[in-house]
């Protein structure tokens, strides 16, 4: 079985083809999805990507979607992980700074921890609602799209969710290819 962790960062795993963009300790493949992943078409099992996808540009949005789409073996599964948009702003309009990751020495007021932790101070290029990335990965055509639980999958590819991180903060998504 062929799995890649897209985008990993620092976050490599064991098993799966580790991509990333940087030069980074334990990634296997240094490449950017605007320039196309040198993979056959339908030659991968599953794909993880957690918290990468928000770095994109809008513009960027569609044709890496279709890049991950392209490698996928039919049938094959997508999971993605992003900061939770719809969590952050029920957590703003609650009143709640302790959702936020952002200290006081960064920003005090509850609206600044929200816009500095949508934005994670300047990375975050693209924030997502659940029906924001529903419909993206249905333009790309994607099917089966469901909201995962952290740790839990909703396909038959039960490694998937062993990349998951930040609980808290994000929003968990598999579509099928």
């Amino acid at each position: 079985m062929r799995k890649l962790n897209w985008g990993c960062g620092p976050c490599t795993a064991s098993g799966w083809i580790n991509a990333d963009l940087k030069d980074i300790a334990g990634v296997d493949l240094r490449c950017d999805i605007r320039t196309g992943l040198p993979f056959d078409a339908g030659s991968i099992d599953c794909i993880a990507s957690i918290h990468m996808l928000q770095d994109l540009p809008y513009e960027d949005l569609a044709p890496a979607l279709g890049e991950l789409r392209r490698v996928l073996k039919p049938g094959g599964v997508l999971r993605i992980a992003v900061p939770d948009l719809d969590k952050a702003l029920q957590a703003y309009l609650a009143g709640d700074p302790t959702y936020f990751y952002v200290p006081d020495s960064d920003a005090r007021s509850i609206g600044a921890k929200l816009i500095t932790q949508i934005t994670w101070y300047g990375s975050v290029r693209t924030p997502f609602t659940f029906d924001f990335l529903h419909e993206s990965l249905t333009n790309a055509c994607f099917h089966a799209i469901e909201r995962c639980d952290y740790g839990l999958t909703r396909s038959s590819y039960p490694d998937l969710p062993s990349l998951d991180n930040r609980a808290r903060e994000s929003l968990f998504v598999e579509a099928a290819r």
